[in-house]
């Protein structure tokens, strides 16, 4: 009975955004279920994506780009009332067996019969509690609503990690059906030879990744400190860089190259569900400097150096301390390539299929 409640492979709908690293996730997932005979359909919301996002994309999925935006690049609920239509309407013309959510509020209201499984990869909920000690009042109350509105639809709902899981449960009280999977990441391209500078990536504008305490260290060390990633935000948002030396936005082939090269990758992050660039480092055995949360902590203590995050000095002194060891350098570097490894690409569809498979079944318990 149960073995025809699960249906493999499967047809599956999965969201995604082009501005920041839920795009890296969904696209690493549905090339990994797509090799192992899944179809995939990806639906975007917000700012369409690069030609070479398009390329990378379309080669291993059908991609849409859908009218509504991403329920945190708007202030207003409205803007989001024609998302389920346009989800139920792709559901119903590519016969999906399954959606997967890259974000809890995109299921509030959707009415489909096939199973849901949302993901919360972060939320302007904890994100204001995390950053700025607040709760989501005002305008961003709807937010609260609506994400608890998702979880309670869903038949599953995953977190990157414990940590992040227990903040949307300190946030939005229990949730049912609440688990933990793990980002993974492909494996590392290699360089020839490391190179005397600091490499951080993210998207800066975002106040949660901490551009500022990066910036001031980079005034403090002595070595060239490259941040990569976007400075300016969809909504007007703005990170300013005067000693670090700012690459903008570039490709992630580029990305992963010079975290091969660098002699050190620094993740300064205040809020940080999983952190997929320092999984992504950790591959090219690239040591570890991160900032001391609870994320970090869950996944990397042991294989990486901690400071603390609001202290540009602490951040500067752990990087002079690495670079002038070469031993200490690569002894981190292999511990943060040993744990990367326990986080394969395999294990998170295949742990992503176990969570599929108990959807379904839940949803034909209803």
């Amino acid at each position: 009975m149960l073995q025809s409640l699960i249906q493999r492979p499967r047809r599956i709908l999965m969201t995604t955004d082009a501005v920041g690293g839920v795009w890296r996730y969904s696209l690493d997932l549905a090339r990994e279920l797509a090799a192992g005979g899944d179809s995939v359909v990806l639906a975007g919301l917000g700012p369409e994506p690069s030609p070479e996002q398009v390329r990378e994309a379309r080669s291993f999925a059908t991609l849409i780009w859908l009218e509504c935006p991403p329920d945190w690049m708007t202030r207003d609920e409205k803007d989001l009332d024609q998302l389920p239509c346009e989800l139920q309407e792709i559901a119903s013309a590519y016969a999906i067996d399954l959606v997967h959510l890259n974000a809890p509020a995109q299921a509030a209201g959707l009415e489909l019969n096939c199973p849901i499984v949302a993901v919360s990869h972060s939320c302007v909920v904890t994100w204001l509690h995390v950053v700025r000690a607040q709760m989501a009042v005002g305008d961003w109350t709807w937010q609260r609503e609506r994400n608890r509105m998702g979880f309670d639809r869903a038949q599953a709902v995953v977190a990157p990690s414990r940590s992040h899981a227990d903040m949307l449960e300190a946030c939005y009280g229990s949730i049912a059906g609440l688990d933990v999977v793990h980002n993974g990441a492909l494996p590392a391209p290699t360089a020839a030879h490391r190179e005397s500078f600091v490499l951080a990536a993210a998207r800066w504008w975002d106040e949660g990744k901490n551009a500022s305490v990066l910036d001031a260290a980079a005034a403090l060390c002595g070595l060239p400190l490259f941040a990569v990633g976007e400075t300016e935000g969809p909504d007007g948002q703005r990170a300013f860089f005067d000693h670090a030396l700012s690459l903008g936005s570039i490709s992630h082939f580029e990305v992963r190259q010079l975290m091969a090269r660098a002699n050190i990758f620094v993740s300064p992050s205040l809020y940080e569900p999983f952190g997929l660039a320092t999984l992504e480092a950790a591959f090219a055995g690239t040591p570890l400097v991160l900032a001391d949360i609870a994320t970090y902590r869950e996944i990397w203590d042991g294989a990486a150096t901690f400071f603390d995050a609001r202290d540009p000095h602490a951040l500067a002194g752990c990087i002079a301390r690495l670079s002038r060891d070469e031993n200490l350098r690569r002894r981190f570097g292999q511990r943060a390539a040993r744990r990367a490894r326990k986080f394969p690409l395999s294990a998170q569809a295949a742990q992503m299929r176990d969570i599929y498979d108990r959807a379904a079944t839940t949803a034909a318990g209803r």
